[in-house]
């Protein structure tokens, strides 16, 4: 008798039998955790449906594929793609699920995953419906993917539907932001969801948007004391309470659901819960977000209103605070180039007194003050021809709309094909890619002709409106409102060291008052209808204009002569740029200290 062990009947009977694998989901983590259970109520049924179909089969179930919580939307679900890798790789016989629409719910997923699951030699099986090789049931296969697919759009569109309606009636969609709570009550045994304020976030978050809208935090720091007073995020049930991060609260300043304003799909709706903040004082802090954004402004120990706004007229570095006490115990303020201080380049530009500074950027909002009458004819040229924009954008949105239209219809006419039998699945790849393509670039060309021109319009009045005496507003303004109108009008005012300035415009200035904008405006007048005095007003602009470009040029090319004598000191002493660099206080102000020159002196 040989030492040889001999199969059990339970092993040769497994060993008989055809190898399957199952493939189990469910749409949410809440039926994957229904009633407490650790797989809820829905996958054990499958399991056991399935279970049940393979012994039909005299199949024996090897593996089992369970993507708890998974749309089928997509086919890039983790245990799904790990299934067909599996089939691919063993010998399998059958794939068994629940129902098609288990394994996808539109039609092109559902070709591709049949045919990933075919060429590996398997066959697809469902418990409650009847799909095989067959031509029939090739065809009931078709026809419960389409159903799948049906299914799924249609409940897409009805909580969509739903969830618009509650957003119009000041509902919230989803789970509140931080200072409010998502609270359910039941009254008369009836359930009924709504938001409350967090009292203990809520407060912090109100007394954030105040302090924020004074300018004289940065984030960080605004976060940091917050941080210290106990704003963290709300706990979950699967995540405990934590720190805020400045990303995350850099969208919470950014949310109009602070002031009242459901917002869902890009549409705000006037919101049912109790508001934090005032609207005046959340579209503050919207001002100064955009003002410190568009400075590159970080947290710095000496705070002022032009910082972010000021640059060095010699290399074109950032102007930076520097507090330093004279002999006598009084601090002076400086701008210094922080290129010079950190002797990053060449630059021997001396420090500049702050007071000189402020003084020299009031008088410069006074000669860049641009002329009324020019304005209104810049207005009045853009505005016909944001008219032509659009409707040219009208037409080609159609045109495209029809072109979208017909690429899905060609898509579902290729699938419909592919069921029947009478389209190869190579044939079929090509097309779906071509036709994929080319529904990409037609969806780009429609968002790309879906400019919003009333808020451009909107823009470009605002834009004239502020620019019609923004001298005045500029004197009158506080320190907060000076730093706002520095960075909706310049992009950068570059200070020599005897303070004088030289500005880049930013967005739209830099269009409306450059060098080919007013050309143009002022080629397109017909000089019969101008009064002697618009033409006399027109022609002071243009004066006026063309000297200010030339001093634009003139600095640009200032700095560009710096940035040449710094190539040129680097192939002299590589790595050895401090040979005329520094920030020597005794170059930046002189032999006579740190106070200014006075006559006693």
């Amino acid at each position: 008798m040989s030492g040889r062990s001999q199969p059990t009947d339970q092993t040769t009977e497994t060993a008989r039998l055809a190898r399957a694998v199952v493939y189990l989901r469910v749409s949410t983590k809440d039926q994957a955790e229904r009633g407490g259970e650790a797989e809820g109520f829905s996958i054990p049924a499958q399991r056991e449906a399935c279970g049940r179909k393979a012994k039909s089969l005299d199949a024996v179930v090897v593996e089992e594929f369970i993507d708890a919580g998974e749309s089928a939307k997509t086919a890039h679900r983790p245990e799904l793609q790990r299934m067909l890798k599996y089939v691919a790789e063993n010998d399998v016989r059958y794939v068994i699920v629940h129902k098609v629409d288990r394994l996808a719910r539109n039609r092109l997923d559902d070709a591709l995953i049949n045919m990933e699951i075919g060429k590996a030699g398997a066959t697809l099986v469902s418990c409650t419906e009847n799909i095989d090789e067959t031509p029939s049931g090739a065809l009931m296969h078709g026809i419960m993917s389409s159903i799948a697919e049906f299914y799924s759009r249609n409940l897409a569109n009805e909580v969509i539907k739903g969830s618009v309606e509650k957003a119009k009636k000041g509902g919230t969609i989803g789970r509140a932001p931080t200072g409010y709570l998502n609270v359910r009550k039941y009254e008369n045994g009836v359930e009924t969801r709504t938001v409350e304020i967090d009292h203990e976030r809520g407060p912090l978050m109100a007394w954030a948007f105040e302090a924020y809208a004074t300018g004289q935090w940065t984030l960080r720091r605004l976060l940091d004391e917050l941080t210290e007073r106990g704003l963290t995020s709300p706990p979950t049930r699967r995540t405990p309470a934590k720190p805020l991060v400045v990303s995350n609260f850099h969208r919470l300043m950014r949310h109009p659901y602070y002031k009242g304003i459901v917002r869902y799909k890009g549409v705000e709706y006037e919101g049912k819960h109790q508001p934090l903040v005032t609207a005046a004082t959340w579209q503050r802090v919207q001002e100064v977000l955009d003002a410190q954004g568009n400075a590159g402004e970080k947290h710095r120990e000496h705070p002022h209103y032009l910082k972010g706004t000021v640059y060095c007229g010699t290399c074109g570095s950032r102007l930076i605070v520097s507090k330093n006490k004279g002999r006598r115990g009084k601090v002076y303020e400086y701008f210094v180039c922080i290129g010079r201080q950190k002797k990053s380049n060449t630059c021997l530009q001396k420090a500049v007194l702050i007071d000189l500074v402020e003084a020299k950027v009031e008088d410069h909002y006074q000669d860049v003050q641009p002329s009324a009458e020019l304005m209104q004819r810049i207005r009045s040229v853009l505005l016909a021809e944001l008219a032509e924009g659009r409707a040219f954008a009208a037409k080609e949105r159609e045109a495209q709309s029809r072109r979208i239209r017909k690429l899905e219809d060609e898509r579902s006419k290729l699938l419909d094909g592919y069921y029947a039998g009478a389209i190869p699945v190579d044939l079929m790849k090509r097309e779906q890619t071509r036709i994929t393509s080319e529904l990409n670039h037609a969806n780009e060309r429609l968002d790309a002709m879906s400019a919003e021109f009333d808020v451009v319009e909107a823009n470009l009045e605002q834009a004239v409106t502020l620019a019609a005496n923004w001298h005045d507003a500029y004197l009158r303004a506080t320190a907060t409102e000076r730093r706002l109108l520095n960075q909706a009008i310049f992009e950068k005012l570059y200070v020599d060291e005897q303070g004088e300035i030289v500005h880049e415009y930013a967005e739209p200035f830099d269009l409306l008052l450059s060098e080919p904008m007013v050309s143009s405006v002022i080629e397109k007048l017909d000089a019969a209808e101008l009064t002697p005095e618009q033409s006399d007003a027109i022609d002071q602009a243009w004066a006026h204009l063309s000297a200010l470009w030339a001093a634009e040029e003139a600095a640009r090319q200032v700095r560009a002569a710096a940035w040449g004598d710094q190539i040129r000191v680097n192939e002299r002493t590589p790595g050895n740029l401090a040979v005329v660099g520094g920030s020597n206080m005794t170059l930046m102000v002189g032999d006579e200290g740190l106070e200014p020159p006075t006559n006693a002196m």
